[in-house]
């Protein structure tokens, strides 16, 4: 009888694996800060630290680890708005917080740092890597947004696109310090996506026919993702990789964005249509609408996925089955060895089984 409840154990785990090989999601809804309204989460790392903002009277950037959701803004001494963009696997924080003015911060170890501007009044943090390589942007005298660099301490100005010499914003760094972003003039009144790589700045949009575009993010091999616009100012989620412009097709609606890559080219975004918007996954060559591969019993609309982390996990937000906005971390299921790890138990065991079996028969046999 345990025998034959280890083989059905054993073919229920198999059958069960084959079942599930479409990654599908479980949901946690991450909530909001007491007295508040709303949620939205922007990054993840590795560890599965989670930042973004919640509302309150006003935006407050918050921490998600652990299960608990913490509140950043008085840390970061901030007066009205806060906003964190991005946390690398140290747990070091970048976005933004306005004291007198909004400007880029860099929070690490419960220290805030005021990165400042080239002059103006504002600046804003983006992303940071795990070199602890910051990237955003920052006005000048002038009040224009130039991209930056912020390394050991010091911000450089990356510049612009040849032509494009009015606006810039860094959107993103790999590990290896390639940025990506946008360059923008009001001449040509385009923003237009671009790869900064070895100090030459390259002009993405000019790839493929795209009359402009915006990029939001690279991986640690070099792929790029973000949007191109059309001769309509149509947005289409694009990948660029290997030298190579691609336009990944809608799923739904009219518009797409892509937000982000993953070091195993998974890419996460949004699709616009009549409805509004739908989160998406673009993995294996299939652009999937995440709301498909959720529980449609969990009363969620997954609206815009922003971040998706080494694992698979992502985050975004949408609205939950009580009709409130909020942040959400989307976890894949099953983790990918489990049904193997059972199945491989399971074998384990029926040999262990097997074996005693035969040694109980050869003594019988013996006697």
């Amino acid at each position: 009888m345990q025998t034959r409840t280890i083989i059905v154990a054993v073919v229920l785990a198999v059958q069960a694996s084959a079942a599930l090989g479409e990654v599908k999601y479980t949901i946690t809804d991450l909530g909001i800060l007491p007295g508040g309204s709303e949620s939205f989460a922007y990054g993840i790392n590795n560890s599965g630290q989670i930042v973004g903002y919640a509302s309150v009277s006003n935006a407050h950037a918050f921490l998600y680890s652990s299960g608990v959701m913490t509140d950043l803004s008085a840390a970061l001494g901030a007066l009205g708005n806060s906003l964190a963009y991005d946390i690398n696997d140290s747990g070091q924080i970048v976005g933004y917080a306005s004291v007198s003015n909004a400007h880029a911060f860099l929070y690490s170890s419960g220290v805030m740092t005021d990165l400042g501007t080239f002059g103006g009044s504002q600046s804003i943090a983006y992303a940071i890597n795990n070199s602890g390589q910051i990237v955003g942007q920052a006005n000048t005298p002038s009040d224009d947004a130039h991209a930056f660099l912020y390394n050991g301490g010091v911000m450089s100005d990356l510049g612009n696109l040849p032509g494009f010499g009015v606006r810039s914003s860094a959107t993103d760094i790999n590990d290896s310090g390639q940025i990506v972003g946008w360059s923008y003039s009001v001449g040509d009144d385009n923003y237009h996506a671009f790869l900064f790589s070895g100090s030459v700045m390259t002009d993405l949009s000019a790839l493929g026919g795209s009359h402009g575009g915006w990029a939001s993010a690279i991986n640690n091999s070099g792929q790029v993702v973000g949007y191109n616009t059309d001769a309509t100012g149509g947005m289409h989620a694009f990948l660029y990789s290997g030298g190579m412009m691609s336009n990944l097709e809608n799923i739904i609606g009219l518009q797409s964005y892509a937000e982000d890559i993953n070091s195993t080219g998974q890419i996460v975004g949004w699709a616009y249509g009549g409805s509004g918007p739908s989160a998406f996954l673009y993995s294996g060559g299939n652009i999937i609408n995440l709301n498909s591969l959720i529980d449609p019993a969990s009363g969620w609309t997954l609206l815009r996925a922003n971040a998706i982390d080494d694992n698979g996990q992502i985050v975004g937000s949408g609205v939950n089955s009580w009709g409130q906005t909020v942040a959400f971390l989307l976890t894949p299921v099953p983790e990918p060895a489990t049904l193997s790890l059972l199945a491989l138990g399971g074998l384990a065991v029926l040999r262990r089984r097997s074996g005693q079996v035969l040694r109980r028969r050869e003594r019988l046999a013996q006697n």
